[in-house]
């Protein structure tokens, strides 16, 4: 039986897309629960029930294969809150789902906060995280400078220096998440609904 091909020439198979999506499950587990430095090839291979040379077959060293993890882990995780946001025409709502959907997305997978948090650590020998402005990842204050520039321009924030909000509200959520991670006790959802309300006193624009 001919394994079933997408379409155009050299594109993957339907069998090898679901082995390279099998390996990075395997991958986000091992990171999340082990760390980077303990995640080996061998482990993802018996994580995955395969061999080695397999996982090499579509991956052809431990760090393109760690790069497309953390690629899909940031893409999802993009997805996820673009899609809340866009669904909100007024900017006010727009921000609030914003905030909500960070914080809710991450408090639904917690692995994939765990591989963003022990990838970025791991990047250039630890160095990352050390570097102002170097832990943002994917654009994330570009992003949401961009939310607030447009609330501004309908009149709903008031005047402010854009990137040094976004600054402010994306730290305030990572420090709650932080929190969250090192202690499961924190009601994340309350903390959620103070961070909405932190942010639209810190933009709202006077009545």
């Amino acid at each position: 039986m001919t394994p079933r091909r997408s379409a155009g020439p050299g594109a993957p198979t339907f069998t090898e897309r679901a082995r390279r999506q099998q390996i990075i499950e395997s991958t986000i587990d091992l990171i999340s629960t082990r760390g980077y430095p303990a995640t080996s090839l061998s482990a993802i291979a018996e994580r995955a029930g395969i061999s080695k040379a397999a996982v090499l077959y579509h991956f052809s060293s431990k760090d393109n294969l760690t790069r497309a993890t953390f690629a899909q882990v940031l893409e999802q995780f993009g997805a996820y809150v673009t899609e809340r946001v866009e669904r909100e025409a007024d900017p006010l709502d727009a921000l609030v789902a914003y905030v909500r959907a960070m914080v809710g997305y991450q408090q639904a997978n917690r692995r994939h906060v765990r591989v963003i948090t022990e990838m970025l650590l791991d990047d250039e020998g630890g160095t990352q995280l050390k570097t102002p402005g170097r832990h943002d990842t994917g654009g994330r204050w570009q992003a949401l400078a961009e939310l607030l520039a447009a609330g501004q321009a309908a009149g709903r924030l008031r005047a402010f220096d854009t990137r040094a909000v976004a600054l402010a509200i994306g730290g305030a959520i990572d420090g709650v998440v932080a929190h969250w991670l090192a202690d499961p006790d924190v009601d994340l959802g309350a903390a959620a609904e103070e961070l909405v309300t932190f942010t639209l006193h810190a933009v709202r624009a006077p009545a």
